[in-house]
């Protein structure tokens, strides 16, 4: 079996101190995705920055604060790849020290973590992810065909920041012009299955269901309604989802025992 887990952490130096220490040290997972690390990794304690049995791959953005993705596993990886600027669309480069994309070859599959740009509707947030967008759909092709061609599978995981259907979060009638569900957005999302032929997991393991999300506000009692959204996701080729025997949300218990306004999504894919 391989157990992926994925979890955006919203700052890791302050997951460390809500809890995500000891959620490592009970996890099952052989492949921990992170994203939105916000820290250099010197700046993490060192039961964090490399926790014993862990092999730990960093890839904070040049930008202090900001973004910040890492990997977490438990076997050494052949092969470490930062950023995809070369192998994407036009402009890539732009986004190689951007702390934003990070892959690990492991035997028979790669794994990458993604922290895909959160855009804001008349800004140069959403020109950013546009841009980012426009770029990593090609490189995703690529690394399919690249993959196929050494007889690999492919998993993405991390957050894309797009609900892709209106089961994807609890309040999509009033978020049609917000970033995030934006037509144009789910429409590129589409492509990714599309075109590019790669696999919701989740959705594939669990069609009918409203969500199960990943993301709810910190404001007002959204954790507690679950008014929430499912941005993220476990993006597979269709090989490998195949394979995949269950997935689920790591959901806190309570509102309290959260320490990311995000929750663990975990797939296990059979062998």
């Amino acid at each position: 079996m391989l157990t992926v887990t994925s979890v955006n952490v919203n700052g890791l130096r302050a997951a460390a101190k809500k809890g995500f220490v000891e959620w490592l040290a009970q996890t099952d997972a052989d492949v921990i995705c992170l994203q939105e690390v916000r820290a250099e990794p010197q700046q993490l304690p060192a039961q964090v920055r490399e926790p014993e049995g862990w092999h730990t791959v960093h890839a904070p953005a040049a930008a202090k604060g900001r973004a910040g993705v890492s990997l977490y596993s438990r076997r050494a990886p052949e092969r470490v790849q930062i950023g995809f600027g070369g192998f994407g669309g036009a402009g890539s480069e732009e986004f190689d020290d951007s702390g934003r994309y990070v892959e690990i070859d492991l035997p028979g599959v790669t794994v990458a973590s993604l922290y895909l740009p959160s855009g804001e509707v008349g800004t140069e947030k959403q020109e950013e992810k546009e841009r980012f967008m426009a770029a990593f759909l090609p490189y995703l092709a690529g690394l399919k065909a690249r993959a196929a061609a050494d007889g690999r599978e492919v998993v993405v995981c991390g957050d894309w920041n797009i609900a892709h259907q209106e089961a994807d979060l609890k309040n999509w009638k009033g978020n049609k012009k917000s970033s995030g569900f934006l037509p144009e957005e789910r429409e590129w999302l589409t492509r990714v299955f599309d075109e590019a032929a790669y696999v919701d997991v989740v959705r594939a393991l669990h069609p009918d269901v409203e969500g199960p999300y990943s993301w709810w506000s910190y404001r007002g009692r959204a954790f507690d309604n679950d008014t929430g959204w499912r941005i993220d996701y476990q993006v597979a080729t269709p090989g490998l989802a195949a394979r995949a025997a269950k997935a689920w949300v790591e959901r806190a218990a309570t509102h309290g025992e959260r320490w990311s306004d995000h929750a663990p999504v975990t797939v296990v894919y059979e062998r």
